[in-house]
């Protein structure tokens, strides 16, 4: 069975998509896929990798794209599950956006993330689900996360979105933050910013950003 072969009609239904084996497979090709890339994985070394026969893996995903596919999701997941987290202690619009614009950047800059988006990004136009997927558990679902956090700051009193649609406005707010930071690292293979870099940059996305849309404005 060829990496892209796509099980037969007749085939047996799949097991629990969130089952441990799954899981096993998932986390085989994370080391796989970040280690050969996409086209230098094959569904061999991912076996091997999560110590699972190849039919193991066949009885969970079809193809080598689709299990790329639920990698992807899979670590947009993992990444998100804490990112809009705020603190109730923290009561100051201020210290509430600085902690969200913290936390995203630090998770885009990490080094498996950007060898995440560029595998994306070169598998995108010949399996173009696999990046509308990437783009929907990830900067569509970032943008809905802290669009709501917005709508609530809002009736708070906190936030004044001035008719504007909540989740432009939050993607907005996240594109300040990540600065230059992403694409250096993409293009040029530099190292990650140091924090008190970044914290400097999601300070200043946070004071343009309340100039518009903080109450005191």
């Amino acid at each position: 069975m060829s990496d892209t072969t796509v099980l037969a009609p007749n085939a047996p239904a799949r097991p629990d998509t969130d089952s441990p084996k799954r899981r096993e497979v998932i986390e085989g090709a994370r080391r796989v896929f970040f280690d050969k890339g996409f086209d230098g994985a094959s569904m061999d070394e991912v076996a091997r990798a999560a110590g699972v026969s190849k039919a193991t893996i066949y009885a969970h995903f079809s193809s080598k794209d689709e299990l790329f596919e639920a990698l992807v999701l899979s670590e947009r997941n993992r990444s998100a599950e804490h990112l809009f987290e705020v603190d109730p202690a923290v009561q100051d619009i201020d210290g509430v956006l600085r902690h969200i614009g913290v936390s995203f950047m630090k998770m885009m800059v990490r080094p498996d993330h950007i060898r995440l988006i560029r595998m994306v990004i070169g598998v995108a136009e010949k399996f173009p689900r696999i990046g509308f997927s990437f783009f929907d558990a990830g900067p569509n679902h970032g943008g809905r996360r802290l669009g709501e956090l917005l709508r609530e700051e809002t009736a708070r009193g906190r936030v004044d979105l001035q008719g504007e649609d909540a989740v432009e406005v939050a993607h907005l707010f996240l594109n300040m933050c990540n600065g230059n930071f992403v694409k250096a690292m993409m293009f040029t293979g530099a190292p990650p910013p140091a924090v008190e870099d970044i914290e400097a940059v999601v300070d200043r996305a946070v004071r343009v950003f309340l100039a518009s849309y903080g109450r005191a404005a």
